[in-house]
């Protein structure tokens, strides 16, 4: 259930009409912690429609384009920046790219902070992308190594919200997503996605390995309510988002499985690994849990449950 809270004053979503960003909003609605909520989206990923029946005021569009930003933040109190570029493959086909949405978009959005006095901001970010290939649990106070153009930019946001936290006085905490799931995501690339609008097409899955990569599974919802925790505790640095829970591919799968049930049958390819990508991760949550009590609840079956009946609804 959405975390009851102090109202924050307006707050601006960057990229609210994206997966996060959408349940952000019905979060952040049915808990009332906003006293207003706008959203800023080039609807390149997302569409407004998302949004229709929510008290929300849109903005169209890019973090990219300055004039559009300082609008949009000179009337915020409060802002979470979740518009970003996060396709890893495709980071690597086109950084620079990449660079412009993560980093480019991200320096505009800290300048029209720092000219119209607005101090909070939650900043999006990722953990196994930006530490690379290192022993699991991954946990904030680890050396960074990314692997691929996108951790790159990442980490660069990172040092930019440290910078501007400590030369101007804002107050930035950035949460480092791990592998985010659950409605309002058929659109996304993101493997839970993928898997289950290629189960409800008919279509084989593809594992790029052999399926023992461990990964972490997070419900948005408990993402969300973390985020709001987050914004309500007052605290700034980085910490880890997800469940501290370890799941292989080949796991992910048998749970699928059991989820969409004998008339769903499907197949599984194995292809070959793919540059760029990190073979095992999993993070460690006690910093985000002693420091804004942040504790997800939701299972991967009750999670994945929750997802296939709302792909189904999309269906029907």
């Amino acid at each position: 259930m959405p975390q009851k809270t102090e109202k924050l004053g307006r707050v601006l979503i960057t990229g609210g009409t994206g997966f996060i960003g959408s349940n952000l909003v019905r979060n952040l609605t049915a808990s009332g912690s906003a006293a207003r909520i706008a959203v800023l989206d080039n609807e390149v990923l997302g569409n407004r429609s998302v949004l229709d029946g929510y008290d929300v005021e849109f903005i169209h569009g890019d973090i990219r384009d300055e004039t559009t930003v300082r609008d949009a933040v000179k009337r915020s109190d409060t802002i979470v920046h979740l518009a970003a570029d996060t396709r890893v493959m495709d980071s690597i086909e086109n950084p620079a790219f990449n660079y412009e949405n993560n980093v480019l978009g991200s320096v505009n959005l800290l300048l029209a902070m720092r000219e119209f006095g607005v101090a909070r901001l939650v900043n999006a970010s990722t953990g196994g992308a930006i530490l690379g290939e290192v022993p699991p649990p991954v946990h904030e106070d680890m050396v960074p190594r990314p692997l691929s153009p996108y951790g790159a930019a990442k980490l660069a946001v990172e040092g930019y919200c440290s910078a501007f936290a400590a030369s101007y006085g804002l107050k930035i905490v950035s949460l480092r997503f791990s592998n985010v799931y659950g409605p309002l995501s058929f659109h996304k690339g993101s493997v839970v996605a993928a898997f289950l609008r290629n189960i409800m097409a008919g279509k084989p899955v593809t594992i790029y390995g052999d399926g023992s990569q461990i990964r972490d599974y997070v419900y948005v919802n408990d993402l969300c309510n973390g985020i709001v925790a987050a914004l309500n505790s007052g605290v700034d640095g980085i910490y880890q988002l997800g469940t501290g829970i370890p799941t292989t591919l080949n796991e992910l799968v048998v749970k699928m499985r059991d989820v969409t049930g004998h008339n769903n049958p499907f197949e599984v390819i194995y292809e070959d690994s793919r540059k760029g990508e990190i073979k095992d991760t999993y993070c460690n949550i006690d910093k985000a849990r002693d420091a804004f009590g942040f504790n997800p609840d939701t299972s991967l079956p009750e999670g994945l449950t929750n997802t296939w009946n709302w792909f189904l609804d999309q269906r029907s």
